[in-house]
């Protein structure tokens, strides 16, 4: 088999056959290679003591003559035909029949010794190989093959096909990654689909995890009478307690709200288990004092990681699982010790709208991005009003497609964060519960996709940002990712604008400056700002009725502005592009979008004493006005 590794590791399985007492077992690391033969109870080891090097591609082989007893185990370096090989002694005996072929484990009933790196071109042949001196060319005969895994082959689907004679075929567990650049890869193609033998490689971690597997403990049926909303479920033992969150849609066929909340629960599920380092003693000590969540992802691994962390080798985690615990969306779950606010994100954040609504007594459903994917934009017709959260980044063509067709059919559109309808990402009908990212050229990112890796497994489309697919988020909403900080955030100003009579509804009761405080960084304009970009979608009706000042020091304009450290795209400054802008906009077919640009915003729904103030009075003029409440 052909194997590359990306990063220093210690030795694990690659591949391992499992039959009675007999077997074999072959580990590599960065130390080399090392094989185990068992024959007739008798083990045997080999080492070759010679390093793999990270981001080679190397053959590795292990052959064994039943009639001598001579055994060898090689590493062979692609482009270096001299390899290393060494020779042991074991048993003279036929080995017993082989059940079962495993890959990047051992022991498929309770597998262990996970292996994080490449395998290419598995393959057992009946043949005695002593040097491998091309490790792309197999030294014997065709018809000495008995199997032959073709990882380039269903790379959409969890199958592995065996080319042999016997079509020992195979699945994958835990979702590795497929996709990847093989060691044919020659750079001329960069999507799989148009030359999927270079992409032939699998790309294992030893922390995949796709799906927990774990028994139901209770159903629960949801009575007809339970109105859409944020529900959890309450657990407790004597060890502890935790809190299942869900979402009730409204019943089929029944009245519905006005007001739709539409849960961005593809981004939340991006963010998943996002372990981000700062859970540190203050981080501690402010969430027992609040009585908030006290699990971290930075503490708790078992469950996997977000795909913002990345793989034991360094490389980026590219899918993301709902069917496994997720601390980070729990009610009460603290991302950041924030001395100015609540320190929420994602879904603990999106409570402050939930709440504000509930205050506020606007009635409301909520939908979630699995049913707007599902189900496109007939689950939003019949709603005169649809509100984001805080952070709507992560989305499918699908999802694109039924929010501008309820846009442009009439429907209103409440952009209510930041750095929305920035990713692109992949679903796999057959597997609803995994998502896929690729961070391709651009943008803000935790970690780069490799070269020849910008195309999803899951549906064979250029992933990164929908930017770069010539959808840019001002073609729907106005406004665009434009600057980045801390957690913190400051205020807008009204513009001239806001004062005009066709817009002046939106302004009644509130002041010049909107939304110097709030329960997220301290302000309503804040940690992710968007702007309007004519160039980039935004409509030519669009006015600006408000804009932020005085971003704080910590903020960057975000990458895919700049073409050096001075230029940008626009021709305005770096510095003049770190603000967010609170725009409105009709279109002809009598919908309207009101945005806000910033993620910071909903926090600020709260001025400190209530569900009140200028942000608060804003949103509920602009609600009223759309949903006519």
């Amino acid at each position: 088999m052909l194997v590359q590794l990306l990063s220093d590791l210690p030795a694990a399985t690659v591949l391992a056959t499992e039959g009675g007492a007999d077997g074999v077992v072959i580990r590599a690391g960065t130390a080399g290679a090392e094989a185990e033969i068992t024959v007739g109870g008798a083990v045997t080891r080999l080492r070759t003591e010679a390093p793999l090097q990270a981001a080679i591609w190397y053959r590795l082989w292990l052959s064994h003559d039943p009639r001598t007893g001579q055994a060898v185990l090689g590493q062979t370096a692609l482009g270096n035909a001299s390899g290393t090989t060494v020779q042991a002694q074991t048993a003279v005996s036929e080995m017993a029949p082989v059940a079962a072929v495993t890959f990047a484990a051992r022991d498929a009933a309770e597998a262990r010794d996970h292996f994080t790196g490449k395998i290419e071109d598995p393959l057992v042949a009946a043949a005695f190989v002593e040097a491998w001196t091309d490790p792309l060319l197999a030294p014997f005969a065709d018809e000495k093959l008995r199997a032959r895994w073709d990882f380039s082959a269903g790379i959409m689907t969890d199958d592995i096909a065996d080319v042999g004679p016997d079509g020992l075929h195979g699945k994958l567990f835990n979702m590795p990654a497929r996709g990847v650049v093989g060691a044919a890869w020659s750079g001329r193609e960069t999507c799989w689909r148009h030359a999927p033998s270079e992409y032939a490689a699998i790309h294992f971690h030893a922390d995949d995890l796709d799906d927990c597997g774990w028994t139901p403990s209770f159903t629960f049926d949801v009575p007809d009478e339970m109105r859409s909303g944020a529900y959890a479920f309450h657990l407790s033992c004597k060890d502890g307690e935790d809190w299942l969150p869900f979402y009730i849609l409204p019943r089929r066929g029944y009245h519905r709200a006005p007001v739709a909340f539409l849960a961005s629960t593809f981004t939340y599920q991006a963010y998943a288990n996002h372990a981000r380092g700062n859970a540190d003693a203050a981080y501690k000590d402010r969430v027992a004092a609040w009585g908030a969540y006290p699990y971290n992802p930075d503490d708790v691994s078992a469950f996997g990681h977000s795909t913002y962390n990345r793989h034991p080798d360094g490389s980026g985690i590219s899918l993301s699982s709902r069917l496994r615990p997720i601390l980070t969306m729990r009610p009460g779950f603290l991302t950041f010790n924030d001395a100015r606010g609540s320190g929420l994100r994602h879904y603990p954040a999106d409570t402050h709208l939930l709440a504000w609504l509930e205050a506020r007594g606007i009635e409301f459903d909520v939908v979630t991005d699995e049913d707007l994917d599902d189900e496109g934009v007939s689950l939003l017709s019949p709603y005169r009003v649809v509100l984001t959260g805080s952070h709507p980044e992560y989305h499918t063509e699908r999802m694109l497609d039924a929010l501008l067709a309820y846009r442009d059919s009439g429907g209103r559109l409440c952009y209510l964060g930041g750095n929305g309808f920035y990713w692109r990402i992949a679903r796999d009908p057959a597997r609803p519960h995994l998502i896929e990212i690729r961070r391709a050229e651009g943008g803000i990112r935790a970690w780069a996709a490799e070269a020849g890796e910008y195309y999803h497994q899951l549906d064979g489309a250029l992933g990164g940002l929908w930017r770069r697919n010539r959808r840019p988020p001002q073609a729907l909403v106005g406004l665009g990712f434009s600057a980045q900080g801390l957690f913190e955030g400051t205020h807008y100003r009204r513009l001239p604008a806001s004062s005009d009579p066709r817009y002046a509804w939106i302004f009644e009761g509130v002041p010049e400056i909107i939304g110097d405080y709030g329960l997220s960084g301290g302000g309503a304009a804040g940690f992710e700002l968007d702007r309007a970009d004519m160039r980039l979608g935004t409509p030519p009706d669009t006015v600006i009725l408000a804009r932020s000042e005085q971003p704080p020091p910590s903020f960057v304009t975000v990458p895919e502005e700049l073409l050096s450290h001075i230029a940008t795209v626009t021709g305005e400054s770096p510095e003049a592009l770190k603000r967010a802008e609170i725009i409105f906009f009709e279109v002809p077919g009598g919908g309207a979008v009101f945005a806000v640009g910033s993620i910071t915003f909903c926090g600020s729904l709260w001025n400190g004493k209530g569900f009140e103030g200028p942000v608060s009075r804003m949103l509920e003029n602009v609600l009223r006005s759309f949903a006519k409440v």
